[in-house]
Parts: C-alpha cells; sequence; structure tokens
C-alpha cells in the first residue's frame, strides 16, 4: 500500500514537470510524461487510463508504450516547438553562461528525440 501511494505521487510529480515542461523549455515533457505513465501503470488503473486517454499526450504515450516509438510527424513537431522555445529564451536571457546551458539542453534534448525509434 506504501508502495502504491508513493508511485501514485512520483507519477503526479513527473505529470506536473511533463505539464511545465510544455512552457519552459529546460523540462522535457515528454520523458517526464512517460515515468508518468510508468507509475500509474503499477499502482492505479484509473490514473494510468486517464492518461492514456488524455487529448493532449495520450496518443503519444500510447504510440510510444506499445510501438515503441514515435512517428516522424511527432518528432518534426517536438523538434520545431524545442528550437522556437529554446531560440526565444536564448534571445531573451542576457546571461551567457545560461545561453550555453540552454544551448546544450537543446542538443541533449534534440538528440534524444533523433534517437528515439522512428514509427511508420
Amino acid at each position: 500500500m506504501i508502495k502504491k501511494n508513493i508511485f501514485i505521487i512520483l507519477g503526479v510529480i513527473s505529470l506536473i514537470f511533463g505539464t511545465v515542461g510544455i512552457i519552459i523549455p529546460l523540462l522535457p515533457t515528454t520523458p517526464f510524461y512517460l515515468l508518468s505513465a510508468y507509475f500509474f501503470s503499477k499502482s492505479s488503473e484509473k490514473f494510468h487510463k486517464f492518461l492514456l486517454n488524455n487529448k493532449v499526450c495520450g496518443g503519444y504515450i500510447r504510440e510510444y508504450h506499445e510501438r515503441k516509438g514515435i512517428t516522424l510527424k511527432n518528432k518534426i513537431n517536438a523538434l520545431v516547438l524545442l528550437t522556437l522555445s529554446v531560440g526565444v529564451s536564448m534571445l531573451r536571457i542576457k546571461n551567457l553562461h545560461l545561453q550555453i546551458f540552454l544551448g546544450l539542453v537543446f542538443i541533449c534534448v534534440s538528440f534524444h528525440i533523433l534517437k528515439i525509434r522512428t514509427l511508420r
């Protein structure tokens, strides 16, 4: 029972981080949503179904979970949104160290997205 509650709490926390990651480029959305799906699958069928049936992120999670990859269209969308959000952030931030950090985040997240298997 304690493990189940801990997994629910961790699932909710990672879901919150993933949702914030839609707005803030420093937090990757997809890995946090996938982590939420994992925690919910081990703790709460209700939360797990809610996440998989969600209009915003359910399709991505189901594709990744069931077919072990994402479509080319979703990769392109993710990379375009990542480029725009990091680009705007880098233009608005005047601190060179933060710009370098954002650049490294961009490179790492882009590499991760490109490394995921592409579904047809």
